[in-house]
């Protein structure tokens, strides 16, 4: 009995995806089976089918009217033959059997044998899968006039907080994605994906100066989750950040100690660390990291997770984009380094197995690995305590974006928020600091790791050649020596 409990909300799911993408088109899991065979009879070494139907809602707000509302309906299939390290990939908007055996042909060819050859139908296994999220679509949550007086109570509350904003500007995502996945070894999985996300934008004046401060958040919920508290509690962060950046002085620059706040700063790990752990980088040998395993990579006591199975999470599935159920999959333990992130490619021309990050953006791009909730545990040190241990330093308790060079793990990051302090205090905030340096080379000088991790509030996404896709990401305070910071003083 308790099998059955585990297995419902999986074969509910199957059930949705075969419903909205199967059954309208004629097309049945043993059809499916059947265009993948036609795919393997020419020698290749995987195949697969990739089917979604996407809806979106967007709205946004700004001088006090909803300007734009958008609404979109996407779905297609995604078929992919993959022969040693070769990729063959076509796709379509037509759901119709003609058109799948169409791109199941298109595909086969790119085996060297290119003959023909029997192979045997396997039979369908339904893919094991986690319950992480509910089934529901988030965008029939709340109707169009509430979601209006939403983004209006963002104003009214922005505005109330203090006279020097003068504008605000908000937006409201959902979205309810619905996949299906078959493999040629026989698998079959499917999940229902809700994601919603609410954007806060303020700009503050003061003496002629203008300055910004944002915030928001999200995840894989209903749009009830942006109840009164979170609403204020987004307002409240993005008018702080607007008025603290009133009073910023010029960064200075120069190789100085570094202290990162919790949560959203987590985004220099992902960029500076986590692509760097992709198992792509590091097969083709290309990554700062390839063939370091069993190796010390990091200073000691830290410990990095990709993590794809925490409840509700912008960067969690209940299966990756290849029908793989997710993983907490330690990286980087206690400063040695563990294992890379692998979609089903790469871990089999490695060698190993695959970590449940096969991931796309889209039925119309190819699967690669890819980071969910990527994030460093958390240390014994109170934020109060590393602060107090600066002499002199930067302290970024928030950053807009950055980028990094794989091969070399060199890192530029913008910090949107920072201080400056002198003997353990907090002097003033500053502007324009930019953070330089080498992600493997950070890694090992960071010297106390605060006991306050937490996640982002739910805003990340992550680009990887043209594509994007929901993450997450997160870390405690930590104390980095002998970080180069490019300033505007």
């Amino acid at each position: 009995m308790a099998l059955m409990i585990a297995r419902e909300p999986t074969l509910a799911r199957l059930a949705t995806a075969e419903n909205l993408l199967l059954m309208p088109y004629g097309l049945s899991p043993s059809l499916l089976q059947k265009a993948l065979g036609e795919i393997m009879s020419h020698g290749v070494d995987d195949a697969d089918l990739y089917f979604q139907t996407t809806r979106s809602e967007g709205w946004s707000l700004e001088e006090g009217i909803v300007k734009t509302g958008s609404f979109s309906i996407d779905q297609g299939v995604g078929v992919r033959a993959v022969s040693g390290e070769k990729t063959a990939f076509a796709y379509s908007d037509d759901l119709s059997w003609d058109s799948l055996i169409d791109a199941a042909r298109t595909v086969r060819s790119i085996s060297g044998q290119g003959q023909s050859r029997k192979v045997r139908t396997p039979s369908t296994k339904v893919s094991k899968s986690r319950s992480l999220y509910p089934g529901l679509d988030p965008i029939g949550t709340l109707d169009s006039t509430a979601k209006v007086a939403l983004l209006g109570k963002v104003e009214t509350l922005a505005k109330a907080k203090d006279p020097r904003v003068v504008q605000v500007m908000a937006g409201l995502a959902a979205e309810h994605d619905v996949v299906l996945i078959a493999r040629a070894d026989g698998t079959l999985a499917a999940d229902v994906r809700p994601l919603i996300r609410l954007s806060v934008t303020v700009i503050a004046e003061q003496n002629g100066r203008r300055e910004v401060g944002s915030s928001g958040g999200g995840g894989r919920y209903g749009l009830a989750y942006f109840d009164e508290a979170m609403v204020q509690s987004y307002v409240d962060e993005a008018v702080s950040s607007a008025l603290t950046n009133l009073d910023a002085r010029p960064a200075p620059a120069g190789e100085m100690t570094v202290v990162l706040g919790p949560g959203w700063p987590g985004v220099l790990l992902h960029e500076a660390v986590g692509h760097g752990l992709e198992g792509d980088f590091n097969r083709k040998g290309s990554s700062a990291f390839a063939g370091r395993i069993g190796q010390r990579v990091a200073a000691k006591g830290v410990t990095v997770l990709d993590d794809g199975t925490i409840a509700d999470r912008r960067g969690s599935l209940n299966v990756d984009d290849e029908g793989q159920t997710t993983q907490k999959n330690v990286l980087i333990e206690d400063g040695i380094l563990k294992g890379y992130i692998q979609d089903a490619m790469n871990a089999r021309l490695m060698g190993v197995k695959p970590t449940g990050n096969g991931r796309r953006e889209s039925y119309a791009h190819v699967p690669m690995p890819r980071m969910t909730n990527t994030y460093m545990l958390g240390g014994d040190k109170s934020a109060e305590e590393i602060v107090a241990s600066m002499k002199k330093g930067l302290y970024a308790t928030n950053f807009g974006g950055g980028q990094v060079d794989i091969t070399s793990g060199k890192f530029v990051f913008s910090a949107s928020q920072a201080y400056w302090v002198e003997n353990g205090q907090i002097q003033y905030p500053v502007k324009g600091a930019t953070l330089v340096g080498s992600g493997p080379e950070s890694l090992k000088k960071i010297s106390m790791i605060g006991n306050d991790m937490r996640l982002d509030s739910g805003v990340g996404t992550c680009g990887k050649e043209g594509q994007s896709v929901p993450v997450g990401v997160g870390q405690p305070t930590l104390r980095i020596d002998g970080l180069t910071v490019g300033g505007t003083a």
